[in-house]
């Protein structure tokens, strides 16, 4: 799996939820997804709403177009929004399934397991 957040409060959540069922490799800015995706190809790719110098919906967005063109395989994605009023903004980048922060582990566990078994909208 793929994290890309700068924040180290996020990635050791993220790592103490799901770290032990799978490998975790971190990014800490948007503009390194991309290249990340290309050089590991991810089952899942997690993205944190605050990026500092690309978001996670714009590194969303690079991903689904990245896809479409065909230059990138399909990719799943689970975005980390600040909050509830960022879930429409999530949907519209096409991201797979999102939490609100902060991060509960279990609904954490439970999204990425969903997501990974394509039970995800």
């Amino acid at each position: 799996m793929l994290l890309a957040t700068d924040v180290d409060r996020v990635h050791d959540q993220v790592e103490a939820a799901i770290g032990g069922d799978h490998d975790l490799i971190r990014v800490h800015a948007g503009t390194a997804v991309l290249a990340a995706v290309a050089e590991h190809d991810p089952a899942l790719v997690v993205l944190d709403l605050q990026i500092g110098n690309m978001g996670g919906m714009a590194a969303c967005l690079d991903l689904r177009l990245e896809q479409r063109a065909e230059r990138i395989p399909d990719q799943r994605i689970v975005m980390l929004l600040d909050r509830v009023a960022d879930e429409w903004l999530a949907g519209q980048a096409e991201a797979d399934a999102w939490l609100v922060k902060p991060i509960d582990p279990l609904a954490l566990r439970r999204t990425v397991d969903e997501v990974l078994a394509g039970l995800s909208a």
